[in-house]
């Protein structure tokens, strides 16, 4: 039969219990680990973690109290918060147990012990090692999960003046309870700074949780952010929990608000008023307790000014607005973000890639950037992907021209720099001739040689 119990630690100091119970368990456990001085414990615990720990009550320095178990049962559970513990004793006491269970032990049993229930015992308790294990487990996968999802934002980048305002803002804010209304395009990065406001708030060890409200269809609105009940409609084959209660004192974002149409806004307005929730096939109104984040990338008050948005639930979103700057409007911030998106795809592709040429960043510059940061990654990673420099070329970018702002315009323009000139006529003249540098030589007047030594001057491949 295969043992379930991986490890266990018994501590007496009499040895003939340490006998008898290393031969009761070696049948079930895997491992069984005897010590008759509790002063080992520290170093015991340092050497692994065990399944279950058999503590004794009673030691040879005091044999009747109690206290020794208890003094070691703290020592344990200092050391290791998860211990499970079950402890010994010949004296059935029932306060002594009380206060043993009170100060973190799992179970108690005495001496002398029936095999059948002390076995039943520590199988039940290893089941309960187990389940803290997975809990661990599982809150380590969501912590690795979020810093995945984060890890091309774990910061917000950038160092001009317009992104140092909206710094200046979340530091003013996120310590309140104050609802924000996050303003800008897309691509801005508005959950970003949403985000930022929460890690900053004392909310931070809470849930986040977004809402694209622009996804939501009329008949789900209610379901995804309110919750219901099992058989409230077809598909509700169980209870569940709706966004704001999931939300409960942490944050909820809720991006796109401005695509609400009039029934929902209502249904938004009264809930937010009511600080509760009642789900769909539900009487009973639950109260909740989140920081309130929305965003929108539209002229929330021009909506507001044409009746298509509630001027009453702008003002109960609205406590403080962040207007987030296009990237346009900060080019100054292009490069930092460049050599971000940079380092990230460039270890996700396994590229050599490290950094951008000089003319490619006023290339860049010059770009308005409609999708703006979002459009930038994007142009990044389908640069490295493609190229088989070690710097980024304007060249690189080319497919930049079909987004409505031509690229090619801007390669010669504003630029008086003469290594920029030549090197951008010298690889105009070989991408004219489909790379044939001796047609290349002839177009520019130079030999091959020439022509071969510029190329390794530009790092022109």
């Amino acid at each position: 039969m295969e043992k379930e119990i991986n490890k266990v630690l018994i501590i007496d100091d009499d040895e003939d219990v340490l006998f008898a119970a290393k031969m009761l368990l070696k049948k079930h456990v895997k491992e069984v680990l005897i010590e008759k001085d509790p002063r080992k414990i520290p170093f015991l615990l340092n050497q692994g973690t065990y399944d279950v720990i058999l503590l004794d009550m009673n030691f040879s320095q005091d044999t009747t109290s109690g206290k020794e178990g208890m003094h070691w049962l703290e020592q344990i559970k200092e050391r290791d918060p998860q211990a499970v513990v079950i402890l010994i004793t010949a004296f059935g006491d029932v306060e002594t147990a009380v206060e043993a269970l009170k100060n973190g032990a799992t179970d108690f049993v005495l001496k002398p012990w029936q095999n059948e229930k002390l076995l039943a015992t520590i199988h039940s308790a290893a089941k309960l090692k187990s389940s803290y294990n997975q809990v661990s487990k599982l809150q380590q996968e969501k912590q690795q999960l979020e810093e995945s999802i984060d890890a091309p934002f774990k910061s917000i980048i950038g160092e001009s003046k317009a992104l140092k305002n909206v710094f200046t803002i979340i530091d003013k804010v996120a310590h309140t309870d104050a609802n924000v209304l996050i303003l800008g395009e897309n691509g801005t990065g508005k959950e970003l700074i949403a985000r930022a406001l929460h890690k900053k708030s004392s909310r931070k060890d809470n849930s986040f949780v977004s809402v694209d409200m622009g996804a939501l269809t009329d008949t789900l609105f209610e379901s995804e952010l309110f919750g219901h009940k099992k058989g409230a409609f077809t598909d509700a084959k169980t209870d569940r929990a709706g966004r704001f209660e999931i939300a409960d004192k942490g944050t909820i974002f809720l991006d796109e608000i401005g695509n609400l149409g009039p029934s929902l806004q209502a249904k938004l307005l009264n809930v937010l008023q009511s600080r509760t929730v009642t789900r769909l096939g539900s009487n009973e109104a639950k109260p909740f307790d989140a920081r309130l984040i929305c965003a929108t990338n539209e002229d929330i008050h021009n909506l507001v000014g044409k009746g298509d948005f509630r001027q009453d639930l702008l003002y109960r979103i609205n406590t403080v607005e962040i207007h987030l700057p296009a990237l346009r409007d900060r080019v100054e911030d292009i490069p930092l973000l460049a050599e971000h998106f940079i380092s990230i795809y460039g270890s996700k592709y396994k590229k050599s890639v490290k950094s951008l040429d000089q003319s490619t960043i006023r290339l860049l510059q010059k770009y308005d950037w409609p999708g703006n940061i979002r459009e930038l990654q994007h142009a990044i990673e389908r640069a490295i992907i493609m190229t088989d420099n070690e710097a980024l070329q304007p060249d690189d970018f080319f497919f930049l021209t079909s987004k409505g702002n031509v690229m090619e315009k801007h390669e010669m323009e504003d630029s008086f720099n003469l290594e920029d000139v030549e090197r951008q006529t010298i690889q105009k003249a070989i991408k004219i001739h489909g790379g044939n540098i001796s047609k290349a030589a002839d177009e520019l007047g130079l030999t091959r040689a020439s022509l071969y030594r510029r190329l390794s001057k530009y790092d022109i491949s």
